[in-house]
């Protein structure tokens, strides 16, 4: 039977007609999606036409109106009817009479019907007073009688919604933020409300709306098939339940797949979720440019009063090299060029969540569509800002889904694809597979603190489920893919080898503790056995926590981390008889000799630069390809103030330390008795090049006389750089590391990296009058690990009272 058919057998048979029509058209299997809402909502104007213009008669001062979800044609199997009757108010008994004629026959069907009568004025009130009605006005279509009425409402409505659109549009977000709070994230929900949960079907309308305010518009790619996907499966669900429902219950799930001719229900929900994150992505670019045009409106005038009507210019604030904030977003320098510099994407990502701040949609779109892919194995850099990106805390998931909605997540790492909107079919999980991930890097970065390699217990976080892509133990089959995908980012074979061992044996210790007896030696040496060593221990721990808070509210608990803290302090027992020497320093270098002696003899400092160039992978584009880093020799006669004194030279010409080692040598045979501390630093520019040998130690010169004040040069810098929003790190700690050296006392310093930290850690060690002997500066990603070996004036190591108070007043300057 043809759609004409079916709408002749309601017309001829009323009531009783259309409901056999509605029933076939419903039934009929080659007819669904689009085309049978289309056609039932067709149907139903021919039916509810002919109902008007039986029961009208001769009275011409009304209308019918389809509003909400039928004014757009959209209906489901189970949808009710929003009708409005308009009229002009000339015979409010003619009207009743019209209303009782044309609601009756709906009811007496059993169809839900969502009805008002009003005049034009009335409903231009109405929609005044109920934003919801508001936004159901929007959607009007005429359905039968007087078309100007109906054409002078759908003008007025229209008008009003423009003109008040910024004080309607703030309610609107706000209403749309108050219903995800209540119903949850649809793309992450295992039994989602398709309708009202966050990224469903009233975003993808209120995203209509905004649109018909004219003040933005939502990235239109893949939204209209991420709402017709979810009206299909929501049609599906009417059929399969015969209920006008909108939230997918488990047990409905096979049903619905099956109706949609889907592999089975888990399929089902990676679609769902797939769509459900197009709208939400939108969701978020569209408010955000809500809020930047409403913004710019409000502060025009003012900026025209003072500029003399001249038009301002949006400030620019550089974040990164080729990255900048402009307007509360992220996005790309004009000198910035993707086609050439491929860690471009990570860099800007890292920045924008360093800062707190959205990446602009046309920065990620551009670069998505010009970027070169990286290497392989990935330039330095490019780990670094991976790593800072996983360790900017909360912020990170937001710069994640951006990178992600233009599918740079992977390209960057290919094997996602495989957990990407993964559901997980188990009460503890609140999170599809991928989120999951980020969520467990969230929380890692919080636990940065506690660990030596906060770099490798990132890494491990973002991928110690990637194997659940997999059949089989995903355990197994993430073991495997990491020590592909970690030698790929460029870790080497023993870094590598520590993330396949994390991701391997990530539940060795919640299940240990929970499920084995502790007082057993044996489960001790099984466990210490698979970590191998304390620093792998000490990373799995804080794996374990960090993944257990990630999964739900239902997967930690004090009494589960006080059990799995007992099996570590009982494994590090175990493996401390396992502890290797401490090696020996290795000799110095020709060079290293060379500008010891020169600086014993000259009395200053002596310094030499070597630029590190990145090395050449493939095509490169034209011209000299620009240095990883440079290696930073200086030689100094030993005498107090060194450290700060470099450190803060360094800060002052905004170079960043990317690895530094400090010691004393003493002069070779045959130069006069003395000792002199050599400090080889990797630095980088943080933006542009980098400054010249002579002028690097023109400033060492004034800071170790005095005359260069670097804590005023660094305090009015700090003062000037704007403030970054978003993200607070977690506090820096200090710590005396117990029996690591019988020549020294280790004190182990993780904080966040900041400008001039080296600086202010080695004035507050000289203020404590400890010396340091050697240090060990690394940064990874956004942490600084620094360890210091720091003695007494005799050059003994410190008595433990006196260590635990230098930490303790090294954290506090920190803090401070």
């Amino acid at each position: 039977m043809t759609g004409t058919d079916v709408r002749t057998e309601a017309e001829d048979s009323g009531p009783g007609g259309y409901a056999a029509a509605r029933l076939r058209l419903l039934t009929e299997g080659a007819r669904s999606g689009p085309p049978r809402r289309a056609a039932l909502a067709e149907l139903t104007d021919d039916w509810l036409t002919g109902l008007f213009t039986a029961a009208a008669g001769g009275f011409r001062g009304a209308s019918l109106v389809a509003v909400g979800g039928y004014g757009r044609g959209e209906l489901s199997p189970r949808s009710d009817l929003d009708l409005l009757l308009l009229h002009d108010g000339s015979d409010p008994g003619a009207v009743a009479a019209l209303a009782d004629r044309l609601w009756y026959p709906v009811w007496d069907l059993g169809i839900a019907l969502d009805h008002s009568v009003r005049t034009p004025v009335e409903a231009r009130k109405a929609a005044a007073d109920d934003l919801k009605v508001h936004l159901g006005l929007l959607d009007a279509r005429h359905l039968a009688g007087d078309l100007g009425l109906t054409a002078g409402l759908r003008t007025a409505v229209l008008a009003d919604w423009r003109n008040q659109a910024p004080k309607r549009l703030p309610e609107l977000q706000a209403l749309c933020a108050e219903r995800a709070e209540r119903q949850g994230e649809l793309q992450y929900l295992l039994e989602p409300d398709l309708k009202e949960a966050r990224g469903g079907l009233r975003d993808a309308t209120a995203l209509r709306a905004v649109a018909a305010s004219w003040l933005a518009d939502a990235p239109r790619e893949g939204l209209a098939d991420a709402r017709r996907r979810l009206l299909d499966v929501r049609d599906a669900l009417h059929l399969a339940t015969g209920r006008a429902t909108d939230r997918l219950a488990l047990q409905e799930q096979d049903q619905v797949a099956a109706e949609l001719g889907l592999l089975d229900a888990d399929t089902l929900l990676r679609q769902v979720y797939e769509a459900a994150r197009i709208v939400s992505y939108a969701s978020d670019v569209t408010w955000r440019e809500v809020g930047r045009v409403l913004r710019s409106r409000a502060v025009r005038p003012r900026l025209r009063a003072m500029l003399g009507g001249g038009k301002p210019v949006a400030e620019r604030s550089p974040l990164a090299e080729g990255v900048v904030e402009q307007d509360g977003e992220v996005v790309l320098a004009r000198t910035a060029r993707p086609e050439r510099d491929p860690v471009l994407p990570l860099r800007a990502a890292a920045a924008a969540a360093q800062a707190g701040l959205p990446l602009s949609l046309h920065a990620v779109r551009r670069m998505a569509a010009t970027a070169r892919p990286l290497p392989t194995p990935w330039p330095a850099e490019a780990r670094e800002q991976l790593v800072t990106l996983l360790g900017s805390g909360r912020p990170t998931v937001e710069v994640w889904e951006a990178l992600e909605a233009e599918g740079l997540i992977t390209r960057i790492l290919p094997d996602w694809e495989r957990v990407r909107c993964r559901p997980q079919r188990n009460a503890v999980h609140v999170w599809t597979v991928d989120r999951h991930l980020i969520e467990t890097a969230v929380r890692a970065s919080e636990l940065t603190r506690r660990v030596s390699r906060p770099d490798l217990l990132l890494v491990a976080a973002l991928l110690h489920d990637i194997g659940k892509g997999w059949p089989g133990d995903h355990s197994l089959a993430g073991e495997i893919i990491t020590k592909d995908v970690a030698a790929r980012i460029g870790f080497d074979r023993a870094d590598a080898g520590v993330l396949a061992t994390l991701v391997r044996h990530h539940l060795l210790l919640i299940e240990s503790a929970t499920r084995r007896d502790l007082d057993d030696p044996a489960t001790l040496r099984s466990v210490a056995d698979a970590v191998g060593t304390q620093s792998t221990l000490e990373l799995l721990h804080a794996l374990t926590e960090a993944d257990a808070l990630a999964t739900g509210p239902a997967a930690w608990s004090s009494w589960r981390g006080s059990l799995v803290a007992d099996l570590v302090g009982r494994v590090a027992a175990v493996l401390a008889g396992d502890a290797a020497e401490e090696p020996e320093p290795a000799a110095p270098t020709a060079e290293q000799e060379r500008l010891a002696v020169e600086a014993h003899r000259t009395g200053g400092p002596v310094l030499a630069l070597r630029a590190q160039p990145e090395p050449v992978t493939g095509e490169e584009p034209s011209g000299e390809p620009e240095p990883l880093g440079v290696e930073l020799l200086i030689a100094v006669p030993d005498q107090p103030g060194v450290l700060p004194a470099v450190a803060g030279v360094l800060a002052v010409h905004r170079l960043t330390v990317r690895t530094a080692e400090l010691r004393t040598l003493s002069l070779p045979d045959g130069v006069d008795d003395g000792s002199v501390l050599l400090l080889n630093w990797r630095v980088a520019a943080e933006y542009g090049s980098l400054p010249q040998a002579a002028r690097l130690r023109a400033d060492l010169v004034r800071a170790l006389d005095g005359s260069l004040d670097i804590a005023g040069r660094l305090a009015e810098r700090d003062a000037a750089y704007p403030r970054r929003r978003g993200w607070s790190a977690p506090p820096p700690r200090v710590t005396v590391a117990p029996a690591a050296s019988h020549l020294a006392t280790v004190i182990e310093v993780r904080a966040q990296d900041a400008p001039g930290l080296l600086h202010r850690i080695g004035s507050a060690l000289e203020k404590a009058g400890v010396r340091v002997r050697s240090m060990h500066v690394s940064t990874l990603g956004s942490n600084a690990v620094d360890a210091f070996y720091v003695t007494s004036g005799t050059g003994a190591p410190l008595p433990a009272q006196d260590a635990a108070a230098t930490a303790g007043v090294l954290e506090e300057t920190l803090r401070g």
